[in-house]
């Protein structure tokens, strides 16, 4: 979905925008230990952790949004937001959820911190080449990924590294293909993604010999709900309001913040060890990821008419 423009942007309280910003990094930051305490209650991977959770999160978000008047997407709409479905859902998110039954949550986000690295190359292949300062910031990250595939704790799953590759690649091509697109309104775009990706997920879990479990843990379950409420239809809603009443660069903020919290929460909660290989690549890709960042908030033009109606610090 594209982000609208700097004279577009509705003003909004340094409250609610702090608030919407402690949503967006706490969490989808733990999101990713989540993951692991759902897979560790039983729950399968594709079937629940990932498809259907999303099916559960879009369909009461859908429901919610026609219950108070928001038009659905149209039939031309539908064929794009299945393959957003299908980029970001199933190879996004899916590979994350199956890649976490072999790596530990912490290591599985400073894998996906590389997401904003991948949206810069898409984006000069779209036509949009990046300044001088963003393939600095590229440059930089890359090295880091580079650095993280060459002898951390990922060499020793090779699946679950290729599934962590695969993961922000699909996101961020699915990210930088939805710019122009014919989308509904981004709340009902997000809820419609997550329908047409849960159904791809839960045919792919079946398809795989998944099944739902006798006996899950209440632990597992917990997380699960949590999941879906808290990180598919809270997190997504607070990112999608951001991007609607601030600049773009602070929206996308999360990218460098969510990591170190993973890492935390998964150190502090989930007794997860991490090497200093690991943590210097952390270290090496969040600078890329800050110097894109940077350079991405100098090139944005506020119209004067603009800076009034929002709060100076957004």
């Amino acid at each position: 979905m594209a982000s609208p423009s700097a004279a577009a942007l509705r003003p909004a309280s340094a409250i609610a925008i702090a608030l919407a910003l402690a949503s967006v990094y706490l969490v989808w930051g733990s999101t990713y230990l989540g993951i692991r305490f759902a897979l560790e209650g039983g729950w399968p991977p594709l079937l629940a952790v990932a498809g259907g959770r999303m099916l559960l999160a879009g369909g009461l978000m859908y429901a919610v949004l026609r219950w108070r008047g928001m038009a659905g997407p149209t039939r031309r709409q539908w064929p794009a937001l299945a393959f957003m479905g299908l980029l970001m859902m199933l190879l996004g998110n899916g590979m994350v959820v199956l890649a976490e039954e072999q790596v530990s949550s912490g290591l599985a986000a400073i894998a996906i911190a590389s997401m904003p690295l991948w949206m810069g190359l898409f984006g000069a292949m779209a036509g949009r080449h990046p300044s001088r300062g963003e393939w600095l910031g590229i440059g930089i990250g890359f090295l880091g990924v580079l650095w993280l595939n060459a002898g951390s704790s990922l060499s020793s799953a090779p699946s679950g590294l290729v599934m962590l590759l695969i993961a922000p690649i699909a996101w961020a091509f699915g990210s930088v293909w939805s710019r122009g697109r014919d989308l509904p309104s981004p709340f009902m775009a997000a809820a419609a993604q997550m329908l047409c990706g849960g159904v791809m997920l839960i045919v792919l879990g079946l398809a795989m010999g998944e099944r739902l479990p006798v006996a899950p843990t209440a632990h597992g379950t917990a997380a699960l709900i949590y999941l879906a409420l808290f990180g598919s239809i809270i997190g997504f809603g607070a990112y999608v309001w951001l991007l609607n009443h601030v600049r773009p660069a602070l929206a996308s903020s999360y990218a460098y913040v969510n990591p170190p919290i993973a890492v935390l929460l998964g150190a502090w909660l989930g007794n997860e060890h991490f090497s200093l290989h690991d943590l210097g690549a952390l270290a090496v890709i969040l600078v890329g990821v800050v110097v894109i960042s940077r350079a991405k908030s100098r090139i944005e033009v506020v119209p004067p008419q603009a800076t009034a109606s929002k709060p100076s610090d957004a």
